[in-house]
C-alpha cells in the first residue's frame, strides 16, 4: 500500500512510500481509511515547525473515517463492514491514573496517530478497538473524518470554557480550529461573536462571517483594542479563545478580555511570551488550556454532525485523492482553503 510518510525533522520531508499492510492484534481492527483530514499539526510536521516529539519515519494523519476491514479475536461491538471513526490516543500506559478519570487524553505518556505511531494517510491503519466510534449512515465519511477537529473545538469552547447564552466571545486565529471554535461558540449561545485575524486571513475571515460572526477584525489592520473599548460597556469581552498560539495572540487576549473574564488557549506555539502577565492578575482573569478530547465528547460531536447542528459545508473546501496531497497541503498552508480531506 502507499502511505504519506514524514521521514525527518527537515522542512518538507514528506513523501509517498510503499508500505506493508499493518498486522493487527487481538484487540485491534484493521481500519480501511476512506477519508482523512489534513490538520494544522500535519502542516507543522510538513514544515518542520512542530513543538512535539515525532517518531520518524511516521505515516501522517489522525483525522480519519472509514470501514472496519478486519477485527481482532477479542474485539466486541465492532465488526467487518462497520462505518467508524477513530480517536487519536493510539498508545496509552495501562497503569494510567488519567484513564481512571476518563482524562486519558491528558496522560503525558500518550502517543497519537501521525506522530507517535503510523497514522491514517494510507489505505489501512491499525487501530485499537477502544478508539472506535460508530458513524451513522446519515453522516458522509468525508465529514465524519473531521470529527476529531470538531472535538478539539467542542472541548475548548463547550467543556473547558465558561460560556453562557448571550456572552460576548472573541476567537483569535481563523484557522480550521479557530473557525470550528467560532461555530461551537454560536452553538453554545454566544451573543456577539468576534473573529480576529490578520490581513492574510481575509478569505478565512469571510468564512467566519458566514458561520455567524457579527464582527470580523484584522483583515484591514484595524486597531482591535480600540474597537473593543468602543464596544458595549467598554470593559472587554466575556471569553477570548486563543486559537492562534503565537505570543502576540495571548497578549491581545489579555488586552481585550473583560475583568473576571476567561481566556481559553487551544492554539500551540513554542515562542516565549516576552510580556508581563500582570494584566492576568489585575483583571482576575481565568486562563484555561484545552487539549484534545475524550470518549463522551466524541459521542456528542458525532450526534451533532449527523443531525447537521454542526454544519461543515463552509469549512470543508477540498476532497482529493491521496496522490494530490502536496497541492492540498500547500493550499491549506497558504490559507487559500480552510480544510482538505484526502481519500487513500
Amino acid at each position: 500500500m502507499t502511505g504519506l510518510v514524514n521521514y525527518s525533522k527537515d522542512a518538507r520531508s514528506v513523501e509517498l512510500r510503499e508500505l506493508p499492510v499493518p498486522e493487527i492484534g487481538e484487540e485491534d481492527v484493521l481500519f480501511s481509511v476512506q477519508a482523512v483530514g489534513v490538520c494544522g499539526s500535519d502542516l507543522h510536521q510538513y514544515m518542520g515547525t512542530q513543538s512535539w516529539p515525532v517518531n520518524f519515519p511516521v505515516v501522517l494523519g489522525h483525522e480519519f473515517a472509514g470501514i472496519v476491514a478486519k477485527s481482532g479475536s477479542r474485539v466486541r461491538g465492532f465488526k467487518e463492514g462497520d462505518r467508524v471513526v477513530s480517536e487519536t490516543a493510539a498508545v496509552l500506559p495501562s497503569d494510567s491514573a488519567f484513564i481512571r478519570q476518563g482524562l486519558y487524553n491528558l496522560d503525558p505518556k500518550r502517543a497519537g496517530f501521525g506522530y507517535g505511531v503510523n497514522g491514517a494517510m494510507a489505505p489501512f491503519v491499525r487501530v485499537p478497538a477502544r478508539c472506535l466510534h460508530h458513524v451513522p449512515n446519515s453522516l458522509a465519511l468525508e465529514k465524519a473524518a473531521l470529527t476529531e477537529p470538531c472535538c478539539v473545538a467542542f472541548n475548548a469552547v463547550c467543556v473547558n470554557s465558561r460560556i453562557r447564552p448571550g456572552d460576548t466571545v472573541a476567537v483569535i486565529g481563523p484557522g480550521p480550529i479557530g473557525l470550528l471554535c467560532a461555530l461551537m461558540a454560536k452553538l453554545a449561545g454566544a451573543g456577539h461573536l468576534v473573529v480576529v485575524g490578520i490581513p492574510v486571513d481575509a478569505g478565512r475571515l469571510e468564512v467566519a462571517r458566514k458561520i455567524g460572526a457579527e464582527t470580523i477584525l484584522g483583515a484591514q489592520s484595524e486597531n482591535i483594542q480600540e474597537w473593543v473599548k468602543d464596544f458595549g460597556d467598554g470593559y472587554g469581552l466575556d471569553l477570548v479563545i486563543d486559537a492562534a498560539g503565537v505570543s502576540a495572540s495571548l497578549k491581545l487576549a489579555l488586552d481585550i478580555v473583560r475583568p473576571a473574564g476567561q481566556i481559553t488557549k487551544v492554539g500551540w506555539g513554542p515562542q516565549p511570551l516576552n510580556f508581563s502577565l500582570d494584566p492576568l492578575v489585575q483583571k482576575a482573569v481565568t486562563l484555561q488550556g484545552s487539549f484534545s478530547h475524550n470518549w463522551p465528547i466524541w459521542e456528542k460531536v458525532i450526534s451533532l454532525l449527523a443531525s447537521r447542528r454542526i454544519d461543515l459545508d463552509l469549512v470543508l473546501n477540498r476532497v482529493s485523492p491521496l496522490d494530490e496531497w502536496h497541492e492540498a497541503f500547500e493550499e491549506m498552508h497558504a490559507g487559500r482553503i480552510v480544510k482538505a480531506v484526502l481519500k487513500p
